[in-house]
């Protein structure tokens, strides 16, 4: 059985069976003005089936966004602590992958995750809205600058020394003694490395992004940066197993 006649092709295109007509609207469009090949049509028909895919991925995504965004503005504290929470989480597992773990340590994942959600995310929280008080919401070039000489010099210190002493004391269940041998041997270390990190990413955090977004940006940072110490944390504790 023949196909029916497609309409409106002029002489030049009856001679080339193969030839394609595109047509350029909000999208851009194949009219195909021959029979189609069963590999092109069902090739057309795949990608029309990715295209609603992504579309329905992509609404999805901005949906669970504005959401987001809503629980951030009538809960921020809590917000913050359950999104530093769980990116603690996420960091320890990528930690523990890279450091060779075969099987993923849940109790360990579960006193990071705690460590985010209980001191990092409340901690940046109260952070930020001081900074933004103590400099009255100003964001000139000078005051980006006292911000981050501020934080670098009072905050980083201290989380640094933190973290290393709940990671020792908490997650390994080490003594304080040998806890308080290693932060003398090792703190200086991962705090001159994080000198040459963190100032920029303060500079970027203070001068750009608005203040409900500070501890959501600073988390995602955070994130990297928890491995380094996650993987720092642990080649200490295995040198006195």
């Amino acid at each position: 059985m023949r196909d029916p006649p497609i309409p409106a092709i002029s002489v030049q295109q009856e001679k080339n069976p193969n030839c394609i007509r595109r047509q350029i609207s909000s999208r851009l469009q194949l009219r195909v003005c021959v029979h189609f090949h069963p590999s092109l049509d069902s090739f057309l028909q795949s990608r029309e089936t990715a295209d609603l895919q992504i579309r329905a991925m992509s609404e999805v995504v901005g949906e669970v966004w504005r959401k987001y965004l809503l629980q951030l503005q009538l809960h921020p504290l809590r917000t913050k602590a359950i999104t530093a929470g769980v990116l603690a989480g996420c960091s320890d597992a990528v930690a523990q992958k890279i450091s060779g773990v075969k099987k993923l340590q849940p109790r360990r994942l579960l006193l990071l995750m705690l460590y985010g959600f209980a001191y990092g995310g409340p901690f940046g929280h109260f952070l930020h809205k001081l900074m933004d008080i103590i400099f009255k919401g100003k964001k000139d070039k000078l005051t980006v600058l006292k911000k981050v000489l501020l934080e670098q010099l009072t905050s980083s210190p201290w989380n640094n020394m933190f973290f290393l002493m709940y990671y020792g004391l908490v997650v390994e269940g080490r003594s304080w003694g040998v806890v308080k041998g290693k932060l003398r041997k090792d703190w200086p270390l991962v705090q001159l490395a994080a000198w040459r990190f963190w100032p920029i990413v303060g500079w970027v955090n203070y001068q750009y992004m608005p203040l409900q977004f500070r501890v959501l940006f600073h988390s995602l940072v955070a994130c990297c940066w928890g491995i380094f110490l996650n993987l720092k944390a642990r080649s200490l504790a295995g040198k006195d197993a």
